[in-house]
């Protein structure tokens, strides 16, 4: 993250008046779906807040929701952080303090904080009023102590149906503060837990769970978005009235921890509700949660996006105290600025024209020796290919080109990227009238951007030699969206652009990408940045996938 913001701020000035001996951070995200760009903001927050100031950070699962929660999730999370290049001080579960946070319960039931409710969600909502109204006491809320632990016990024991009863805190229904209206902090759920098994049938509340972890682990500031806001005076009250006596980590006396909030960066073209991420993965509008049109971090991964470039986004970005919205552009110069530097140069035809030189002799060939990077040596040289048959793209050409068009038609004469000029003699068609050849004579005193007359010639293409090219299927995507917000949309399904993938089944690239790793990124001249699609390449079939285009395509989009 920017070195400079208001919670660094905080926890440099903590520790300097040494009301902690160091900053312990955590990510505490819920394994009940793949990690997106804005869990990304958090990642880069915590461990690199504890990372600058020589602090720990945790990774931490707050599962208690058996419903929703998996390993499958908890196991892409563990590989996302480690793929952004974090590590974690220790490896946590929620789950793992199921005891304690039984313990801590009873404890507030003993000291008539938390009583057994049997109203019904309906009559929940009912008695606990509105903004402009206070809410009214549940009757169960006068239950005796003794009635209250041995109905909570029997809750534990599984004797009640689900919804049948609750535990409430008892703090205070006229609070203006809605949380603090005698909020939930146990219920009776009958589910299979991915890592309790059926040992529990009653699961804490995330907010009962959540600042309690916090202080068994030690942490020191509690950083979460500006939605928490208002829960930060229930995760005090809870942190208040229970008994800590000593940490996970052996301390004794300490502090408890901080909730901060800090707002939210929402990024245009994109969607980061976990419910509607899921519906687009179940109704197969995407091909799934490494879709590479979602800005999920696997997402991202599997379309070329590299950690640094992430990095560098979430700093760019910044810390706020209120929430912001980023244009996408911002995350797709990021990439563009660190593949600029670091990914090969090389050719790739998307929609192949076939180029028939008339007049280089047939069976001939040669190589053309070019550097990997136009501004860095140390990436080496390659030899490309050149012979009797190239492809071009089909964009280059134009049976009736425009003045301004300064690349292949009838007549015209362009260079071929760092080869020889070409000149277009007669044009080849198919039975239904389209252009499937062209006939071309080359001048052999144009190698090296020499002209035998000192003529200028405008036009440059790429293209690769027939003979040798690799056969490749190239998929390019857009943005998933056609508006910026689509999250503000009644059916944000509608809003789903039709062109946010294309697939160029028939592509053809230069012969230097057969010795290409899966990490390795590269530069199409002139077309944009690709890397090896890590899921359906292999040795039979190249695939790739463009992860941006080399300029902002939407930059003239009204909005």
């Amino acid at each position: 993250m920017s070195k400079n913001h208001f919670l660094r701020s905080i926890a440099e000035n903590d520790i300097k008046n040494g009301k902690h001996d160091y900053v312990y951070t955590r990510f505490p995200p819920e394994p009940n779906g793949y990690l997106h760009l804005g869990h990304a903001k958090s990642i880069c927050l915590n461990f690199g807040l504890a990372n600058d100031l020589n602090g720990k950070c945790n990774l931490r699962f707050d599962d208690t929701n058996p419903e929703k929660e998996d390993e499958e999730y908890a196991e892409s999370i563990r590989q996302s952080v480690e793929w952004l290049g974090f590590k974690w001080s220790k490896l946590c579960y929620a789950s793992d303090y199921y005891d304690q946070l039984h313990g801590f319960a009873v404890e507030l039931i003993e000291k008539g904080l938390a009583y057994v409710d049997d109203l019904n969600a309906e009559q929940m909502r009912e008695y606990r009023g509105t903004l402009t109204e206070a809410g009214k006491n549940s009757p169960s809320r006068a239950r005796p102590i003794s009635e209250n632990l041995d109905l909570f016990e029997r809750m534990r024991k599984g004797e009640f149906d689900e919804g049948q009863y609750t535990l409430r805190a008892k703090i205070d229904m006229t609070s203006p503060n809605m949380t603090l209206r005698d909020p939930i902090i146990y219920r009776i759920r009958y589910a299979h837990h991915y890592r309790a098994g059926d040992k529990w049938c009653i699961y804490p509340m995330y907010d009962f769970t959540h600042c309690i972890s916090d202080a068994l682990e030690g942490i020191t500031h509690s950083f979460c978005t500006l939605e928490f806001q208002d829960n930060r005076a229930l995760y005090d009250w809870v942190l208040s009235n229970i008994t800590i006596d000593e940490n996970l980590n052996g301390e004794k006396g300490k502090l408890m921890p901080r909730q901060i909030e800090f707002g939210r960066s929402n990024l245009e073209f994109t969607i980061a509700s976990k419910r509607k991420l899921i519906q687009l993965v179940k109704d197969g509008h995407v091909s799934g949660w490494d879709d590479p049109r979602l800005t999920t971090l696997v997402g991202l991964k599997r379309r070329g996006y590299t950690p640094k470039s992430i990095r560098d986004f979430c700093a760019e970005i910044g810390v706020t105290k209120k929430d912001s919205v980023i244009e996408m552009t911002v995350l797709e110069n990021a990439i563009r600025h660190d593949l600029e530097a670091s990914a090969k140069r090389v050719f790739g035809v998307l929609k192949p024209l076939r180029v028939v030189i008339t007049n280089y002799p047939e069976g001939q060939s040669e190589t053309f020796t070019v550097k990997n990077h136009p501004k860095d040596d140390e990436m080496g040289t390659r030899e490309i290919p050149f012979g009797r048959e190239i492809y071009i793209d089909h964009d280059d050409f134009m049976l009736d080109p425009p003045k301004k068009f300064f690349r292949l038609g009838p007549g015209r004469e362009v260079r071929l990227r760092y080869g020889y000029a070409i000149t277009c003699n007669d044009v080849i068609h198919d039975d239904k009238g389209d252009v499937i050849e062209l006939r071309c004579t080359y001048d052999p005193l144009t190698a090296k951007g020499q002209t035998s007359d000192g003529r200028r010639i405008k036009g440059i293409i790429h293209w690769v030699s027939a003979t040798h090219a690799l056969d490749a299927e190239v998929r390019v995507y857009d943005r998933l969206y056609t508006e910026p917000n689509p999250s503000a949309a009644d059916d944000f399904i509608t809003l789903l652009n039709a062109d946010s993938l294309r697939v160029f089944a028939d592509a053809k690239l230069e012969p230097s990408l057969a010795q290409g790793k899966q990490e390795d990124r590269y530069q199409f001249e002139r077309v944009g940045y690709f890397c090896f699609d890590e899921k359906d390449n292999s040795t039979n079939k190249i695939v790739m996938n463009r992860t941006v285009s080399l300029r902002d395509t939407w930059a003239k989009v009204k909005r």
